[in-house]
């Protein structure tokens, strides 16, 4: 198929950029091989940014989820794109970087906070991927009120000229590889699955799409909590990097059975605990908001249950508290690289 052909219909305007997207809404478990419609097809969850890639006749761009262009971050996509992909095509999927053999979010973070002038030596230093998980256009026509099957079909016979960084995301039908792949992928930071329901059409804006996120416990030093020592709300989780305590995550909001677990072990802190009074609300304790943080002495070792998602050894979405471990010490915990 040539990558270009003259007279090619330009794309309906909904599809020329920005493109809105369908969403997933989160499960706690997956689901049954017919869940929904059609059957299930279980995909991989991707640890990085949603990205919309249209391929024009006359011009290529990669769009955010929230509709950001995103052209200039991405030059590496946009170039395999014009190399490997159609005028005419829409694809929908997820930019990732890797490291080594684990994905790096800090990494595409990297890229949406530099200058233009830095985009070229991130890419020579950390290319990202494209893996594509659903084909919105091909040859200048709408697809997306075909059947998921369909046009996953039409995407496997377009991805099978793909060479990296352009990739295809595995899906499955079988439960069975899936919970596979959820257990399995996790070390790589991939962070559970995405279900989707074969017989379906593509519906943007809309959660018709399943999330289940792949969680394992971990242990962390218990640095601070947000509200007062004997009731607590929530964890404020540290680890050690080079000899001072750093925040790491926060735990969702305890119920009164764990605030009061937590509360018979913590100590106030002394003078020189390194952490300020306040702390943002935001990913990673940042964010214009803050909160008063009641600082306790870091001797409490406490097992939260985490997913996948990680930046710099900084848990990006709220930990889940599991238990006190009065077994272990501070010096037990891994510390952060």
């Amino acid at each position: 198929m040539p990558l270009s052909a003259p007279g090619l219909p330009g794309l309906p305007p909904e599809l020329a950029g920005p493109v809105a997207v369908q969403l997933s809404k989160p499960v706690r478990e997956i689901p049954a091989a017919h869940a929904l419609p059609g059957g299930c097809l279980y995909e991989p969850k991707w640890d990085g940014y949603r990205l919309v890639v249209v391929r024009s006749g006359s011009a290529t761009r990669v769009w955010s989820k929230q509709g950001r262009d995103l052209t200039d971050r991405f030059p590496d996509v946009v170039a395999a794109a014009v190399a490997q992909v159609p005028a005419g095509t829409v694809l929908d999927g997820e930019v990732v970087i890797w490291n080594g053999s684990r994905l790096d979010f800090g990494l595409l973070q990297q890229r949406m906070s530099a200058s233009v002038g830095r985009i070229r030596g991130l890419v020579a230093a950390a290319p990202a991927s494209y893996v594509a998980f659903d084909l919105l256009a091909s040859g200048g026509r709408d697809l997306r009120g075909q059947r998921l099957s369909r046009r996953r079909a039409d995407l496997e016979t377009l991805a099978g000229r793909w060479a990296p960084p352009l990739q295809l995301s595995p899906a499955t039908s079988d439960p069975a590889e899936a919970r596979q792949w959820f257990e399995d992928f996790r070390t790589a930071g991939v962070e559970g699955l995405v279900v989707k329901g074969a017989g379906t059409r593509y519906a943007p804006g809309r959660r018709e799409w399943l999330k289940v996120k792949s969680w394992e416990t971990t242990e962390v030093v218990a640095g601070g909590v947000i509200g007062p020592i004997e009731r607590p709300s929530q964890l404020v989780a540290g680890r050690i990097r080079n000899g001072e305590l750093v925040v790491v995550g926060r735990t969702s909001p305890l119920n009164p059975q764990q605030a009061a677990e937590l509360a018979a072990v913590l100590t106030p802190a002394g003078p020189d605990h390194p952490w300020p009074e306040r702390i943002g609300t935001g990913r990673f304790g940042g964010g214009k908001l803050s909160v008063a943080l009641t600082r306790v002495e870091p001797a409490v070792v406490v097992e939260v249950s985490a997913d996948a998602a990680l930046q710099a050894g900084i848990f990006r979405h709220p930990l889940r508290y599991v238990r006190v471990r009065p077994d272990l010490r501070p010096e037990d915990v891994d510390p952060l690289p």
